[in-house]
């Protein structure tokens, strides 16, 4: 919304604008001619006239803004009133003779003091008018004010150009917008202003200067501060106008229209920024123009600033608002603290002694510079004036304003947790009490200074501070403190070398006071003094036998300027029984490894965990890429710090006391301990050492290093901890005996090498000493002409080469050891051989020579490998132990063996299949199957043409035998499968026996299955989806055996006996529908070539060459009828799926329909199991027991006639 105001004065031509005029807020934007004259004579006579006379002025001075105002009245027109209307009115006239072209430029006002409707309605239409017409004239006027205004600033660079002159241009438009309450664009005026000036004052810093800063380089006579207490500082103004104003009244005065502008806007806490931006610019203004100022006079002046904004903020906000955002006015605090004390020091009122005559003369022409106060704050008790003249006025004055400056800056600066800035003012604070004498009020500030700098890790602000922190620890006599501190500088690069060598002398000099009344030495932390950068143990292990020489080399950084001789350098050792290498543990595999190396680095060097580093963690970063879904091209790629949490956290907390850059260094102290490394008269060079320690392994356990001392006269740096720990482990090792294989995996019957490893430990073997081997049937130990025995030390190298005796008798092989050293190995091999296990056969339990019950090896599959595992183990009697040690071996057998039963009819053929499991290549020889027990009539006839051949890995063997008998051929046959195997490429010595032992039950053939597919009547040939009848014969061929007649039941008659069978006809491969039923009973002499045939009509669903039916015979059982035996667990042919009976067949006979194709169950329902009552079940029969002739078999079946697609089943 746009506010303008506008006022009237009369016409003069002194008023027009002149050229060269800038004023815009006293120019006139709109010229009103009023008249009242109704008399058409009059107007001729002198009116028109004068109105000529008004417009020609107007013209001269290029002002066509105008506007003739006609005021009518009625007592007017009454008294001029005629007989004769006249033609035209006045109006009328000044519209044709003035306003041609502009008729809205001529306005009539009828009765102006009356209150009519109709005067009401002309005041309405003249002052619309006149808002129009002043609004328009105002725009336009304003718009090429803004043209002359930027044609000047493009002019700038012409000689003549003058800053102040365009200053005062653009300042009148900022008064136009602030007239308009456009206080927006009014800032923006003073904002380009504050920019071009400075732009300048840079270019002419880097040289480019311009001819009208000259005036600005004036030296500054007076700093009394900025004033914004006026809305506008006229005396200032007229100085910028004169081209008189210094750089400081330039600045100031800017700064105080720019300062009025954001209070109206309601942006106080702008005011505070803009301001300690200003005060900083303006000093660094001041030097780049190289204007001379008084010393402390441009100190006077910020500080005058400082305190006027603070006021004039103050005075716009309430207490709550102050509180809340003291965010923004903090600066100008801290920046009026800084240059109060600067004041102090020039002053004089900072020493002990107070200011001199000097100091004081220096005070008046400061004061002098001032001025008088302004009346603006004469009555004011705090003004800034006031402040500042009180504080240079005398000491304690200076001491009350300078300490409250700094403990409200302080304050306000914890309120809004800006911790590093508190710290600051007050080690500004620090240094005050110091140049007062106070050195006890200034370490606590100076502490927390430091503790911020470490946190930080600003390494030069650690150095002075820690510097300002040894003169207080020096003057408050606290001897102790002020070494340790001296100790850290000494060891600071940041300082020069003759102050480190200051420092480090004032700790020699300590040291070597002669300790008279002293009960105790000071302790100092080493971290200052050296640090530890490497721990190397010989052996490289850490790990030694009791009694064993163990060094440590020790690697220290000495940080100290000049060489340093020690007295004594010790390191604490802590001794620990929890974690010793005891009780015959393995040589290296399960006993805890120590690293031989340590190295430590700086920021851990110390003892303290990686996160005690002042410097923090370091960055986590990853990269990111933002690539496009379309065709996955790269868009954009950057960086992300996965552990931001981390670094931008708050560390706010002192760093541990034993990190390098300490604060203020805990107390340490060296532990007592039983057992130290230490090395007398040592001298430490600047720069890296090394020092040799031998350590102590006598007691066996784990030993940690835990801390180091050096001692320096009557002083001991000490190094409370190590980190990362150190240890070193001194065991004392029963004897061990371990038995690994040579090759993997170990093969059952061939001969195997094994090695034997003794771990003698503690034990010394003598001479006659010897490990007593029990012997087992299964593994025998191999006869050897030659067997040597490699005695190694704890390094692994050999030292000694003994040929072992070894002497067998039937129970113990006795192996005599050569004499070995304690902690050595002996090393021998022996070879031995895995019987491969030929049938189930378990022998009785046997004792071994100590009493023990011999373990016989146990033979099953390992879920790894398809070879069968076999584990053996082996009893040895030791000369060190009274109890035996078992030794165990897994061997695996390289082959695995089925045989299968077939028969053609009445003959029979047994099938043996030999799988070479293993990754080896064998040859095969000498096969031969004989039955266990020799004397019966049977005949097995080999079908094998290769006496030799070789298995390759993962391939099998087939050996077919048929089966020839004289008599009866037995029910049972039990046979023995033997041949011979060796490695390929081995001579025919290397052969080694393989058995496999195998039970046939039930082998006779006991029924014959015969069965016929009949085409439909008429047909000679069946056709596919016509029925056809399935003929199945089932023909007994022997006589009942004693077992059978015993389980079978008996007929209807008590003379002819029977057995009921089931049959079942399925086709899994769906090439024929079984129409009716499918499955039945039928009841079987028990007498030879007894035949029953059964009729079946099936349906075949497709064309061609289709294979019989399967058909299934079963054993049907009575509920009364004992369980069968059960079947060969060896047979390798699975029996066949037997049907679901829904019903109890001996209810239903040979009617009974099996329609179910599912698995094999009992008879009846659930329930009835439940209830365990007994149940007819079905029994498949044994292989070979049940010949099918037609197995194999196929028919033709042609397609139907009507079809016109043809499908063909080939098989």
């Amino acid at each position: 919304m746009i506010h303008l105001e506008a006022n009237f004065v009369q016409f003069k031509e002194d008023l027009l604008p002149k050229d060269g005029n800038k004023a815009l807020l006293t120019f006139p934007f709109l010229h009103i001619y009023w008249t009242d004259c109704c008399d058409t004579e009059v107007y001729k006579s002198s009116v028109k006239e004068d109105m000529m006379r008004w417009q020609n002025s107007l013209r001269v001075h290029g002002s066509a803004d105008w506007v003739i105002v006609v005021v009518e009245t009625s007592d007017a027109k009454k008294k001029n009133k005629t007989n004769i209307l006249p033609r035209s009115s006045i109006v009328d006239k000044i519209r044709n003779d003035f306003c041609n072209k502009q008729n809205d430029r001529c306005v009539v006002l009828s009765d102006p003091l009356k209150d009519s409707s109709r005067s009401q309605e002309s005041w309405c239409s003249f002052l619309l008018k006149l808002r129009t017409l002043l609004l328009m004239s105002f725009t336009k006027n304003l718009g090429r004010f803004e043209d002359d205004m930027r044609t000047l600033r493009e002019k700038r660079t012409q000689p003549g150009w003058s800053f102040c002159e365009y200053f005062m241009v653009q300042e009148e438009l900022a008064f136009v917008f602030e007239m308009l309450q456009q206080f927006e664009d009014a800032l923006v005026q003073y904002d380009e202003l504050d920019a071009l000036f400075t732009q300048y004052v840079l270019n002419f810093g880097a040289g480019d200067g311009a001819n009208w800063l000259g005036s600005f380089c004036a030296p500054v006579r007076s700093w009394n501060g900025l004033l914004l207490r006026r809305p506008i500082d006229m005396e200032k103004r007229d100085g910028i106008q004169r081209g008189e104003a210094s750089l400081l009244d330039l600045r100031s005065y800017l700064f105080s229209r720019q300062c009025t502008l954001l209070i109206f806007l309601q942006r106080p806490w702008e005011v505070t920024q803009r301001a300690l931006e200003l005060l900083h610019n303006c000093v660094q203004e001041l030097r780049l123009l190289e204007v001379s100022v008084l010393e402390g006079a441009l100190d006077c002046w910020v500080f005058l600033s400082c305190l006027e904004v603070l006021h004039r903020i103050e005075g716009c906000c309430d207490q709550a608002q102050l509180a809340a955002n003291c965010s923004h006015t903090v600066g100008l605090w801290a920046y009026a603290t800084d240059k109060l004390k600067s004041l102090g020091d020039l002053c004089g009122l900072v020493s002990e002694k107070g200011p001199t005559s000097e100091d004081l003369n220096r005070t008046v022409d400061l004061l002098a510079g001032l001025g008088d106060e302004r009346p603006e704050t004469v009555n004011s008790l705090q003004s800034p004036y006031k402040k500042l003249k009180e504080a240079l006025s005398s000491v304690e004055a200076f001491e009350r304003h300078y300490l409250e400056l700094s403990h409200a800056a302080m304050e306000m600066y914890r309120a809004i947790g800006r911790m590093r800035s508190a710290r600051l003012v007050g080690k500004s604070l620090a240094e005050f009490y110091m140049r007062k004498g106070e050195p006890e009020r200034a370490e606590g500030f100076l502490q927390e200074a430091l503790k911020s700098y470490v946190t930080e890790g600003w390494s030069l602000p650690v150095t002075h501070t820690r510097k300002q922190i040894a003169e207080c620890q020096k003057l408050l006599g606290r001897t102790e403190d002020y070494l340790q501190t001296s100790a850290l500088l000494a060891g600071d690069v940041n300082l020069t070398d003759e102050e480190r060598k200051h420092f480090c002398q004032e700790i020699l000099t300590f040291a070597s006071k002669s300790g008279e009344g002293k009960g105790q030495k000071v302790t100092l932390s080493m971290n200052a003094f050296a640090q530890l950068t490497q721990l190397e143990f010989r052996p490289s292990t850490a790990t030694v036998h009791s009694g064993a020489t163990l060094q440590v080399e020790l690697s220290l950084r000495c940080l100290m300027p000049v060489a340093i001789r020690l007295e004594q350098l010790a390191a604490s050792v802590h001794f620990s029984l929890e974690q010793a290498g005891t009780h015959g543990r393995s040589k290296g595999a399960q006993r805890q490894t120590h690293p031989g190396t340590v190295h430590f680095s700086q920021a851990s060097a110390s003892g303290g965990p990686p996160t005690s580093s002042a410097a923090g963690p370091s960055l986590d970063l990853d990269e990111i890429q933002d690539r496009s879904p379309s065709d996955n091209s790269l868009n954009s790629t950057g960086m992300v710090c996965k552990n931001t949490h981390l670094i931008m956290r708050r560390r706010d907390s002192s760093s541990s006391p034993d990190t390098p850059n300490c604060v203020s260094p805990a107390p340490v102290a060296m532990d007592d301990g039983a057992q130290m490394l230490k090395v007398q008269d040592v001298t430490l060079e600047p720069g890296n050492n090394k020092v040799l320690f031998t350590a102590p392994s006598g007691d066996p356990g784990t030993y940690t290093l835990r801390q180091v001392c050096a001692t320096v006269g009557q002083v001991q740096f000490v190094l409370p901890h190590m980190y990362p720990l150190v240890q070193y482990e001194v065991y004392s090792q029963e004897p061990q005996l371990t038995v690994e294989p040579l090759t993997e995996p170990l093969l059952a019957g061939l001969p195997q090498r094994v090695k034997f490893t003794l771990l003698t430990g503690h034990y010394a073997v003598k001479k006659g000493d010897a490990l007593q081997l029990s012997n087992t049937d299964t593994m025998p130990i191999l006869p050897s002409s030659s067997c040597s025995a490699a005695i190694l030390n704890t390094a692994a190298e050999l030292v000694g080469e003994s040929v072992l005796s070894i002497q067998s008798s039937e129970k113990v092989t006795s192996i005599s050891l050569p004499p070995t050293p304690p902690y050595h190995t002996l090393e021998f091999q022996l070879e031995v051989l895995c019987v491969i296990p030929s049938g189930p056969d378990r022998p009785a339990n046997e004792r071994l020579t100590n009493g023990e019950v011999r373990h016989r090896p146990r033979s099953y599959s390992h879920p790894d490998t398809p070879m069968t595992v076999i584990d053996q183990r082996i009893s040895i009697d030791c000369p060190w132990s009274i109890y035996s040690t078992i030794l165990a071996l897994t061997f695996y057998v390289p082959f695995k063996t089925k045989h299968s039963l077939l028969s053609a009819g009445n003959r029979k053929y047994i099938q043996v299949c030999l799988q070479n499991v293993s990754d080896i290549n064998f040859q095969l020889g000498n096969q031969q199957l004989t039955e266990k027990q020799h004397g019966t009539s049977l005949e097995l006839l080999s079908l094998n043409t290769k006496a030799q051949q070789q298995v390759c890995s993962k391939q099998c063997v087939f050996s077919l035998w048929e089966v020839r008998w004289n008599a009866d051929l037995p029910s049972c046959l039990q046979c023995v499968f033997s041949a011979s195997f060796s490695p390929v490429n081995e001579n025919m010595s290397a052969f080694k026996p393989y058995h496999y032992e195998f039970q046939l039950e039930r082998v006779t053939t006991v029924y014959s299955l015969r069965a016929e597919i009949l085409p439909a009547f008429g047909e000679k040939d069946c056709h596919s989806g016509t029925l056809c009848g399935l003929e199945v014969s089932i023909t007994r061929l022997t006589e009942p055996g004693e077992g059978e007649l015993g389980e079978e039941g008996k007929a209807e008659t008590d003379t002819v006996r029977t057995t009921k069978l089931m049959y079942e006809v399925a086709d899994s491969s769906s090439n024929w529908a079984v129409c009716g039923k499918s499955s039945g009973m039928v009841s079987m002499p028990l007498s030879a070539n007894a035949t029953h045939r059964v009729q079946i009509e099936v349906m075949p669903l497709f064309a061609g060459y289709l294979p019989f039916p399967k058909i299934k015979v079963f054993k049907y059982l009575p509920h009364t009828a004992a369980p069968a035996i059960q079947p060969d667990p060896d047979s390798c042919v699975e029996n066949d799926t037997l049907s679901l009976l829904d019903k109890t067949l001996d209810d239903q006979g040979d009617t009974a329909s099996i329609r179910s194709r599912g698995s094999v169950h009992s008879l009846g329902s659930g329930e009835q199991q439940q209830k365990g009552l007994p149940m007819p079940r079905l029994e498949p029969f044994s292989p070979g027991q049940v010949f099918n002739h037609s197995q194999g078999r196929q028919v033709l079946v042609l397609p139907a006639t009507d079809d016109h697609i043809l499908e063909v089943n080939a098989t």
